[in-house]
């Protein structure tokens, strides 16, 4: 075992704080990373917080990892130490139903072992995660990240990245396609530049008439204030495709209507209310579809790693300090960042007190 340091929360009423524990030896088929930078998830704050009544404490959050490889198992043939590489949202997964057989371990029928907060198959150790100095995971769940800068900024992509890029590759978006993102936060902000890079025709909708400027400058071809009735009305029947983000409930037929024949509209946001419920009036008479998406296999998360290495697509971050993880906690409950926040980890090794 070696030990590790990293920051947890010990129960839902109390701040992140330092917390020392330990990791497995890495064994024949596992790779030991030293972790750079780790991106923060607004689901690690709902794990910290127990908002979804099944944190295992004490947790250490964290599924946004990049790191540099420091040991590898025997068996291991695809990294080396040195490599640049990233840790997503899972760990583990059963190896054998039909998702997982098909390269699609978040959908595993048997259920993905999270990052953090996840029992490893085999045993009840809770999985700790990316605020922490090093995790050793098993090398069928690690990425080559071939992105040479801004590593920091590579983080997010291993879940705001895949979360929009797996159901904009799956709905097939491409030149030619009408694409609205809704929600320009930390993931609507990947939906946009990810969508754009792909070629297609991208309207950002957003409530927030001041975040034009922003979309724009992220690749939006048009912006539509949602609030403005004319706005919407002026797009009706025209989107292949939306993309909706927002993880708030509020009112899906106003998008749905947008729809043209055929069109999907895909949720990635998850409210803690649910949403109230759609007409289905306006999903039959255009034989609309109205899905939803999770975060993608290890097999799509390497390709939307490479394509953006290819496009130079990262996250636009605020980078911080461990010690300032409660303060970004409380700023993104009022979305007072732009547009994800990254952790420092070598914060953790030198005490800092600020970014």
């Amino acid at each position: 075992m070696s030990q590790a340091q990293g920051y947890a929360a010990q129960s839902a009423d109390q701040p992140l704080a330092p917390f020392s524990f330990e990791r497995r030896e890495p064994g024949a088929h596992d790779v030991q990373i030293d972790i750079l930078f780790c991106g923060v998830c607004h689901s690690d704050l709902h794990t910290a917080r127990n908002e979804w009544n099944n944190t295992l404490y004490p947790s250490v959050p964290g599924h946004e990892i990049v790191g540099t490889v420091t040991a590898v198992g025997a068996h291991v043939k695809n990294f080396k130490v040195g490599d640049s590489v990233g840790v997503g949202c899972m760990v583990d997964s059963c190896q054998h139903c039909a998702p997982c057989d098909a390269g699609e371990e978040s959908y595993c029928e048997n259920g993905f072992t999270g990052t953090y907060n996840g029992n490893l198959y085999g045993g009840s150790e809770n999985t700790q995660g990316g605020y922490s100095d090093h995790i050793v995971v098993n090398e069928k769940f690690v990425l080559k990240v071939s992105h040479t800068e801004n590593l920091a900024a590579v983080a997010p992509l291993l879940c705001a990245g895949i979360t929009t890029y797996s159901p904009l590759a799956h709905w097939k978006v491409g030149p030619g396609k009408k694409v609205g993102i809704v929600g320009l936060g930390g993931l609507g902000h990947m939906g946009v530049k990810i969508a754009h890079a792909m070629g297609a025709h991208v309207v950002l909708f957003t409530t927030s008439a001041n975040k034009k400027d922003d979309a724009l400058r992220l690749g939006a071809d048009e912006v539509v204030v949602s609030k403005n009735e004319d706005e919407m009305a002026a797009h009706a029947n025209s989107f292949d495709f939306i993309l909706n983000t927002v993880a708030a409930p509020h009112n899906l037929d106003a998008f749905l209507t947008l729809l043209k024949w055929d069109g999907t509209m895909t949720l990635v946001g998850v409210p803690a209310e649910p949403h109230p419920a759609p007409s289905v009036f306006n999903l039959v008479m255009k034989r609309r579809q109205l899905a939803g998406s999770l975060i993608g296999g290890i097999r799509e998360t390497q390709e939307m790693l490479d394509f953006c290495a290819k496009h130079g697509i990262v996250s636009d971050i605020e980078q911080i300090a461990i010690q300032n993880i409660n303060d970004a906690y409380e700023r993104m409950l009022k979305s007072d960042v732009k547009y994800r926040f990254v952790i420092d980890m070598q914060s953790l090794k030198q005490g800092q007190t600020a970014a």
